[in-house]
């Protein structure tokens, strides 16, 4: 994998701005300082309709869900986590189709 490094959500954007190709995933955690992921993973998925984002998160799932913090059906890790559950979920997560919706919005347009 490639991967581009950026310290906060603003700095991503900038890099994403700056780059020529879309990226294949976002991997993003959910609550930073500034721009959060959710925040983040909108102005991306803006950029690159259809694009696949994994969220990691230290807050439980049960919390996530129910502060709405994210929306059911999200790729979600959450911390601690290994390398190798790191590596095994991006895998997962970029092997997934893409919704049918996207994939007949990408044909039309």
């Amino acid at each position: 994998y490639t991967i581009w490094e950026a310290p906060g959500g603003a700095q991503a954007l900038e890099l994403l701005d700056e780059s020529t190709a879309a990226p294949d995933l976002l991997v993003t955690d959910l609550i930073m300082p500034g721009m959060g992921g959710r925040k983040l993973a909108e102005e991306y998925r803006r950029r690159f309709p259809g694009a696949k984002i994994l969220f990691i998160s230290g807050y439980t799932s049960g919390i996530i869900r129910h502060k709405d913090m994210l929306e059911t059906g999200v790729d979600l890790l959450m911390k601690p986590f290994t390398p190798v559950t790191l590596a095994q979920k991006v895998r997962e997560v970029l092997d997934k189709p893409r919704p049918a919706s996207l994939e007949d919005e990408g044909e039309s347009a």
